[in-house]
């Protein structure tokens, strides 16, 4: 029951908040935002350099490389630089998602 629960949380949040975020702040782009905040998943082909590049119990918070808090540093100072701030945006809203993620373990 909660990993089904987990599951929807997790994915809800990676695909359906950023496209509200996208509508409520960005409405006259919304679709074109909405899909540069997806394409930010990308990050995630760092689990590739992973052992077992997936796994359900683990925290991927500072565990693979661009989860790493210097590298949600980084996320943090590209998002006030203006060019910079919608991928920005798409990276810590990810990070925010996968950090979620390690609350329920």
């Amino acid at each position: 029951m909660w990993e089904l629960l987990r599951f929807f949380i997790h994915y809800g949040l990676h695909f359906l908040f950023p496209g509200v975020i996208a509508y409520v702040f960005f409405r006259k782009q919304w679709k074109k935002v909405w899909l540069l905040l997806l394409l930010t998943m990308l990050v995630d082909l760092d689990h590739l350099l992973a052992t077992d590049f997936f796994e359900a119990n683990r925290c991927s918070i500072n565990f693979h490389p661009l989860h790493t808090y210097y590298a949600i540093g980084a996320y943090v100072v590209l998002f006030f630089i203006p060019k910079t701030r919608v991928v920005a945006l798409g990276l810590l809203l990810h990070m925010l998602t996968d950090y979620q993620d390690c609350m329920w373990m």
